[in-house]
Protein backbone atom coordinates (compact mmCIF):
# COMPACT_ATOMS: atom_id res chain seq x y z
CA UNK A 1 0.00 0.00 0.00
CA UNK A 2 1.10 3.74 -0.48
CA UNK A 3 -0.03 6.53 1.49
CA UNK A 4 -0.28 9.70 -0.06
CA UNK A 5 -0.39 13.13 1.39
CA UNK A 6 -3.13 14.97 -0.97
CA UNK A 7 -4.95 18.50 -0.89
CA UNK A 8 -8.20 19.62 -3.15
CA UNK A 9 -8.84 23.31 -4.61
CA UNK A 10 -10.51 24.43 -1.38
CA UNK A 11 -6.79 23.62 0.43
CA UNK A 12 -8.41 20.76 2.67
CA UNK A 13 -5.61 18.37 3.39
CA UNK A 14 -6.15 14.52 3.84
CA UNK A 15 -4.44 11.11 3.28
CA UNK A 16 -5.21 8.28 0.28
CA UNK A 17 -4.12 5.03 0.27
CA UNK A 18 -3.63 3.09 -2.80
CA UNK A 19 -2.35 -0.15 -3.71
CA UNK A 20 -0.03 0.56 -6.44
CA UNK A 21 1.75 3.99 -7.52
CA UNK A 22 -0.72 3.75 -10.89
CA UNK A 23 -3.41 3.45 -8.93
CA UNK A 24 -3.78 6.99 -7.86
CA UNK A 25 -3.13 8.06 -11.69
CA UNK A 26 -6.21 5.64 -12.67
CA UNK A 27 -8.76 6.90 -10.01
CA UNK A 28 -8.04 10.65 -10.63
CA UNK A 29 -8.81 10.24 -13.99
CA UNK A 30 -11.78 8.37 -13.22
CA UNK A 31 -12.56 11.00 -10.97
CA UNK A 32 -12.99 8.42 -8.18
CA UNK A 33 -10.79 10.34 -5.38
CA UNK A 34 -12.62 13.06 -3.50
CA UNK A 35 -11.92 15.58 -0.66
CA UNK A 36 -13.73 14.08 2.29
CA UNK A 37 -14.62 17.69 3.14
CA UNK A 38 -16.04 19.50 0.48
CA UNK A 39 -16.31 16.80 -2.42
CA UNK A 40 -14.16 18.10 -4.88
CA UNK A 41 -12.84 16.19 -7.51
CA UNK A 42 -10.07 18.57 -7.90
CA UNK A 43 -7.22 16.48 -5.69
CA UNK A 44 -3.77 16.55 -6.03
CA UNK A 45 -0.50 14.95 -3.98
CA UNK A 46 1.35 17.06 -1.71
CA UNK A 47 4.82 16.68 -1.16
CA UNK A 48 5.47 14.23 1.96
CA UNK A 49 8.87 12.65 2.86
CA UNK A 50 8.66 8.97 3.28
CA UNK A 51 7.31 7.03 6.48
CA UNK A 52 10.29 5.24 7.86
CA UNK A 53 9.09 2.92 10.79
CA UNK A 54 11.51 2.30 13.57
CA UNK A 55 11.79 -1.08 15.63
CA UNK A 56 10.25 0.52 18.97
CA UNK A 57 7.30 -0.10 19.72
CA UNK A 58 4.42 3.01 19.98
CA UNK A 59 1.19 3.07 22.47
CA UNK A 60 -2.08 3.39 21.12
CA UNK A 61 -1.77 6.87 22.73
CA UNK A 62 1.31 7.85 20.71
CA UNK A 63 1.97 7.92 17.32
CA UNK A 64 3.48 5.06 15.19
CA UNK A 65 1.77 1.93 14.07
CA UNK A 66 -0.57 1.36 17.04
CA UNK A 67 -1.47 5.07 17.54
CA UNK A 68 -2.25 5.43 13.68
CA UNK A 69 -4.49 2.57 13.63
CA UNK A 70 -6.30 3.94 16.46
CA UNK A 71 -6.33 7.57 14.99
CA UNK A 72 -7.82 5.86 11.49
CA UNK A 73 -10.48 4.15 13.10
CA UNK A 74 -11.36 7.34 15.43
CA UNK A 75 -11.68 9.64 11.78
CA UNK A 76 -13.57 6.30 9.91
CA UNK A 77 -16.35 6.62 12.93
CA UNK A 78 -16.23 10.47 12.54
CA UNK A 79 -17.23 10.43 8.87
CA UNK A 80 -19.37 7.08 9.22
CA UNK A 81 -20.99 9.38 12.10
CA UNK A 82 -21.52 12.61 10.28
CA UNK A 83 -22.77 10.76 6.91
CA UNK A 84 -25.87 9.08 9.31
CA UNK A 85 -26.37 12.37 10.76
CA UNK A 86 -26.47 14.73 7.73
CA UNK A 87 -27.44 12.42 4.80
CA UNK A 88 -30.45 11.18 3.58
CA UNK A 89 -30.99 7.02 4.09
CA UNK A 90 -32.70 5.93 0.68
CA UNK A 91 -31.77 2.09 1.38
CA UNK A 92 -31.82 0.02 -2.13
CA UNK A 93 -32.95 3.03 -3.98
CA UNK A 94 -29.41 4.31 -3.59
CA UNK A 95 -28.13 3.32 -7.12
CA UNK A 96 -31.45 4.78 -8.62
CA UNK A 97 -31.55 8.06 -7.00
CA UNK A 98 -27.41 8.78 -6.89
CA UNK A 99 -27.68 8.51 -10.74
CA UNK A 100 -31.21 10.81 -10.42
CA UNK A 101 -29.27 13.15 -8.43
CA UNK A 102 -26.16 13.09 -10.84
CA UNK A 103 -28.67 13.76 -13.82
CA UNK A 104 -30.31 16.58 -12.25
CA UNK A 105 -33.51 15.25 -12.33
CA UNK A 106 -33.83 15.09 -8.06
CA UNK A 107 -32.66 17.41 -5.52
CA UNK A 108 -28.89 17.54 -4.99
CA UNK A 109 -27.96 16.62 -1.49
CA UNK A 110 -26.34 13.90 0.49
CA UNK A 111 -27.56 10.35 0.54
CA UNK A 112 -26.15 7.02 1.94
CA UNK A 113 -27.48 3.60 1.15
CA UNK A 114 -26.96 -0.32 -0.02
CA UNK A 115 -26.18 -0.86 -3.77
CA UNK A 116 -24.72 -4.31 -5.66
CA UNK A 117 -21.58 -4.33 -6.77
CA UNK A 118 -22.82 -4.06 -10.46
CA UNK A 119 -24.73 -1.34 -9.50
CA UNK A 120 -21.79 0.43 -7.66
CA UNK A 121 -19.80 -0.31 -11.17
CA UNK A 122 -22.17 0.78 -13.24
CA UNK A 123 -22.53 4.26 -11.03
CA UNK A 124 -18.49 4.92 -11.63
CA UNK A 125 -18.51 4.25 -15.09
CA UNK A 126 -21.14 6.77 -15.77
CA UNK A 127 -19.20 9.26 -13.77
CA UNK A 128 -21.27 9.37 -11.17
CA UNK A 129 -19.44 10.43 -8.00
CA UNK A 130 -19.72 7.43 -5.62
CA UNK A 131 -17.67 6.26 -2.33
CA UNK A 132 -18.05 3.49 0.16
CA UNK A 133 -18.98 4.39 3.87
CA UNK A 134 -16.82 3.08 6.40
CA UNK A 135 -17.56 0.17 8.65
CA UNK A 136 -19.66 0.15 11.81
CA UNK A 137 -17.52 -0.11 14.75
CA UNK A 138 -17.98 -3.83 16.47
CA UNK A 139 -19.95 -3.62 19.63
CA UNK A 140 -18.19 -4.28 22.20
CA UNK A 141 -20.23 -7.26 23.06
CA UNK A 142 -18.73 -8.45 19.55
CA UNK A 143 -15.53 -8.18 20.68
CA UNK A 144 -13.01 -10.75 22.12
Amino acid sequence: MIRYALACENAHEFEGWFGASGDFDEQIAGNLVACPVCASLAVRKQIMAPAVVGARKITPEGRGPAGARAMMMEAMGRVRRHVEENFDYVGERFAAEARSIHQGDAEARGIYGEASPGQVKALVEDGVPVSPLPPAAPKKTEVN
